[in-house]
């Protein structure tokens, strides 16, 4: 791997930043609203993914996603939305994340949409059993659910999926190519230390 000097050239100022980008149009500052309109509520009852974006403390951060049957996410008002938390590899980073530092960001998904629907705000974990069986999830939960305050929500432009081909399956790798996610684990198992079964 070749290893190229960079830090001479480190952009490290918001001037400096600012000074190399054109400012943004009008209607793209403007799209950002801080409610979940119909518009935005009918987003997110056809999703069922998005991506958990969280930090600590500290500022370490950490994106996870969430994936559940489409309109898992639930809009409680136009400044509330819920998700259950379902039962996992019981790491719950985002949630010790949420508790140290509430500020988050969602990047919701439907499939063979290259649009994504973006909402940031604050979270709150409640392990209310009333409120959470208001919400008639399907399935098991971790007897827990998040409830996020929202701040901002807009539309993401398309570029980034539609420069991925990510719906377009004549672009996907084969089985055959895909990494094997077995071998990945074991590795880095390795790296640590823990001793693997050969």
């Amino acid at each position: 791997m070749t290893h190229l000097s960079w830090q001479e050239d480190r952009v490290t100022t918001a001037e400096e930043l600012r000074s190399m980008m054109t400012e943004p149009s009008e209607a793209v500052v403007k799209k950002t609203i801080s409610i979940i309109d119909p518009h935005a509520a009918n987003y997110l009852a056809m999703s069922p993914l998005f991506f958990l974006a969280t930090s600590n403390a500290a500022g370490v951060g950490d994106v996870s996603p969430r994936g559940d049957e489409a309109g898992f996410v639930k809009v409680l008002n136009e400044k509330q939305i819920a998700f259950p938390d379902r039962p996992g590899n019981r790491r719950i980073d985002s949630l010790l994340n949420v508790i140290e530092n509430p500020q988050i960001g969602m990047i919701f998904i439907i499939p063979g949409l290259d649009e994504v629907m973006r909402v940031n705000g604050r979270a709150s974990i409640t392990r209310n059993e009333a409120f959470i069986s208001s919400m008639e999830w399907k399935g098991k939960t971790s007897g827990l659910a998040v409830i996020v305050e929202v701040e901002e929500c807009f539309i993401h432009c398309p570029r980034a999926f539609k420069q991925a081909g990510l719906w377009g399956h004549e672009q996907w790798p084969s089985k055959e190519q895909l990494p094997s996610v077995q071998d990945l684990f074991k590795a880095h198992l390795e790296i640590n230390g823990f001793p693997v079964r050969k």
